[in-house]
Formats: structure tokens, sequence, C-alpha cells
């Protein structure tokens, strides 16, 4: 199921399931997405921080919940943080899959995007959250522009960036994925869920910032060793530093031989200065040898 797309004047609503917003970034967000011919609406405890660094989980619930609920709102945008799997039990899901519309976030908004898709089937949105419009890139606004005005009519992946094909071949399925270390714990939970007789075409995204290589490789056998594994056709790795690592290149193609996938590396999306979207549900095809992604069209 995909949402509607965005048109000119529609309303954009801002939750923040993860932190405690940024009034100073939000007000720059806002005029942004204001030039770009967007309403913006906050959610009511964005800035409440019941539990010490961050509004309680019943609250922000509320928040996402009540925008939902609110047919005005469009889009529901967001930023990560700490703490977004918490709402996963509160999340009136049955509301979502009858009023769906376009969420979009990254890094800790994963457990989010995932366990909406998995309960309601609506296609989610993972690379752009709030804060990406503070400082808003060229590149950034073409992917905003493709998936959620234009409703990606251009079948093409469009990259900014040199891509590395770390185990050649080619692979189609479901795009699925976020952040490493929340994928690898998603996959233990009962708000997550996959057609085991479907394939998947799984991105990944982690930064020196957050993870040493050690750590994304704990992250990365977890996932292999998981029933989930047997989908995966394919690995898409997004930006970890402006020096790659070679162990974690290393690890990434030993990652692609042993499991006889294709494997690329690509700057294009994560927590760098590029925010590529990925639809999480729509079928995608990966050329690693040709380093191309055709995007095929939402799966029933």
């Amino acid at each position: 199921m995909l949402p509607a797309r965005l048109t000119p004047g529609d309303t954009i609503g801002v939750i923040s399931p993860s932190s405690v917003l940024d009034e100073v970034k939000y007000a720059r967000d806002v005029a942004v997405l204001n030039r770009l011919g967007f309403q913006v609406t906050r959610a009511a405890n964005v800035t409440q921080d019941t539990d010490g660094y961050i509004a309680s989980a019943q609250e922000r619930a509320d928040d996402l919940n009540s925008m939902v609920a609110d047919d005005s709102v469009k889009m529901i945008l967001f930023s990560g943080g700490d703490g977004a799997i918490e709402l996963l039990p509160l999340i009136d899901y049955d509301n979502i899959a009858a009023h769906p519309k376009i969420f979009s976030s990254f890094s800790d908004a994963t457990s989010l995007l995932l366990a909406i898709h998995a309960r309601t089937g609506l296609v989610t949105y993972y690379g752009a959250g709030i804060h990406e419009f503070t400082d808003l890139r060229q590149y950034d606004y073409e992917q905003f522009q493709t998936h959620f005005v234009d409703g990606c009519e251009n079948p093409r992946f469009v990259s900014d960036s040199v891509w590395r094909t770390l185990a050649g071949g080619r692979a189609r399925g479901r795009l699925i994925g976020g952040y490493a270390g929340l994928f690898a714990l998603m996959l233990a939970s009962p708000y997550f869920s996959y057609d085991d007789q479907a394939s998947y075409l799984l991105f990944i995204e982690d930064h020196e910032y957050f993870s040493e290589v050690g750590t994304v490789n704990t992250y990365l056998s977890i996932i292999e060793q998981s029933p989930f594994m047997a989908n995966v056709t394919g690995l898409m790795f997004g930006h970890y530093a402006l020096e790659v690592p070679a162990d974690l290149l290393s690890r990434l193609e030993r990652f692609g031989r042993r499991n006889d996938i294709p494997v690329i590396y690509t700057d294009d999306f994560g927590h760098g200065t590029r925010h590529a979207i990925f639809p999480i549900g729509v079928e995608a095809s990966l050329d690693a040898d040709a380093q191309t992604l055709m995007f095929g069209g939402p799966l029933a």
C-alpha cells in the first residue's frame, strides 16, 4: 500500500519519538518546508522531557496516533535519537491502515518504520527526517521531490557518490533495512515480520561515531545467523566514514561471498551528508556489477 503523494499546500506533521525537539533546528526546518510550499504542524509533546531526557512513551505514542488521526496531515516526519522502539506496543496500527500517509525518518526510527510496514502493509520511507531540512542539500531535495511529490516516476535510483562493488551479481526483492543495530534487534521483535516465501533486498547503515567495525560485525552476524537471512538476495551498505576502514569493506565482501549475494558500499544514504530515500516494501533490482538500482513498483 502506497501513501498518497504530497501536493503544494499540504500539511506535514512533526513528531519526536526519539529525542526532545531542537527548537533552533526546527525553526529552520519549518522555514525551508514553507518555502517548498508546505505547511508544518507539530505534535503536543515534542519538547517534553517527562522521562528526564525525552517525553514518556505514552506521550510520544499519543503524538504519533494524533497525527495519524488528523486527516489534514499528509506526511509524518521525524528524526532520530534513542527510544522510539518503546512506542511499538502503543501505536494504533489499525488507524494507520485506515488513514495511510507518508512516514519518513531514519536512524533510531528504524523500529517504527519497520513495525508500521509489517503491521499495516503501508510503504514507509527510510532516509529523511525533519532535521535534514535544517541545511537542505540539492541531492536531498531531489530525493524528497522524487519520492514524495513526483511519486518516484523515475524507476532508476539516482546516485550522488561512487559505489564500491564488494561482491558482484544481481539481486531482486522487497527493499527492507535501516540502522544496523536496530534492524538486528527488530529480527527478534513481535512487531517485525516478513514473508518467508518472498525475497528481500537489504539496505543497512551505521557510522563510526556510533559503532566500531567490530560492533558492526556483530550486527551483521546477528542478521546472518537469523532465519531471515535465507530470504536476503543482496546487500547495500551505507555511509560509515569519510575514509572507509579496509576491515569493514573486507567484512562486507566476506558476507557477500559466504552467502552468495551481491554487496555494494555507497555513501548515498546514512549518517553522512547525503540522504537517499528507500521505500520499505517496494520491489527493487540491484545490479552490483553495473552499479544500478531500479525500483520495480509496490508489491501487492
